[in-house]
């Protein structure tokens, strides 16, 4: 069974570190959370392929989370299974 890969584009600071802790709080063995820093080049590519346009975003294999327009939230993340078992 594959991994669900849950990505967390972070920019190391104060207003982005509670959605880390959402999500690694909500996160499953099926899920491997990676927090991409957004102060180095290969975040910043992978934040503009996906679409973020401002931090704290998550996307969940490889989509970004509709809250992300927002700031992320327990229910949306939930509903695309971050926690539950793949």
């Amino acid at each position: 069974m594959s991994k669900r890969i849950v990505e967390v584009f972070s920019a190391g600071c104060p207003v982005c570190e509670p959605t880390v802790e959402l999500v690694r709080s909500l996160a499953c063995p099926d899920c491997d959370v990676q927090v991409l820093d957004m102060r180095t080049d290969a975040a910043q590519a992978k934040a503009r392929a996906y679409g973020v346009r401002r931090v704290p975003a998550v996307a969940v294999n490889g989509t970004l989370a509709a809250c992300c327009e927002g700031a992320p939230d327990l229910q949306t993340l939930r509903s695309l299974g971050v926690g539950a078992p793949a």
